[in-house]
């Protein structure tokens, strides 16, 4: 990790402690945590929601107006609006991401749960997520969260990392074995004809 890199996660850190500090001392840490789950849903289903919190030429005025009528809206939480506030007042909204990402993994550390990261090509069920978490949990013998992302680029099927143990259970990647596996075939049926002559 570069040092620029570990700067970012550190403020990204910070931010997402002193949310949960704050959160936790008014008494509504599950709703705050909801209001950043939905979110990051946003986040990554909108392009310009993406532009407007990541381009360095959208002013920090715009960015506030535009996030507080956004979290308004959603019907966030007090804290979490004054939260999106002061982020795009200290022109910290880039971090933002991040900072989702690291109040995410601080909840769960603080709960004693193992974070899983879960790609799929197409969004699951909470039926299914709720699933696919307990089968998981009775494997690992621990309460998981997981972090489920949405990746077409896989085809199908799933790739699971729990910690740096990683499952490439995708079709892409099934795929990838079936070619390699084909390619050598016709390489040795290549070479067992020149053989032959």
């Amino acid at each position: 990790m570069t040092s620029a890199a570990k700067a970012s996660s550190a403020v990204a850190t910070r931010y997402a402690v002193a949310l949960i500090d704050l959160a936790e001392d008014k008494k509504n840490l599950s709703k705050v945590e909801k209001d950043l789950q939905e979110l990051r849903s946003m986040i990554e289903s909108s392009d310009d929601l993406s532009v407007l919190i990541r381009s360095p030429l959208v002013g920090k005025a715009q960015q506030e107006k535009a996030l507080a009528a956004l979290a308004t809206k959603a019907k966030f939480q007090d804290l979490t609006q004054n939260f999106l506030g002061t982020l795009a007042q200290n022109a910290r909204l880039s971090a933002l991401e991040g900072i989702i990402a690291a109040f995410h993994a601080e909840i769960s550390r603080r709960r004693g749960e193992v974070n899983v990261q879960v790609q799929v090509a197409q969004d699951m069920s909470a039926k299914q997520k709720k699933s696919l978490q307990d089968t998981i949990s009775k494997t690992v013998g621990s309460d998981v969260t997981l972090d489920v992302r949405v990746d077409p680029s896989i085809l199908g099927g799933m790739i699971v990392t729990v910690g740096s143990q990683m499952i490439d259970d995708s079709v892409a990647r099934k795929l990838e074995r079936l070619q390699a596996a084909m390619s050598k075939q016709s390489n040795q049926n290549l070479v067992n004809v020149k053989e032959a002559k």
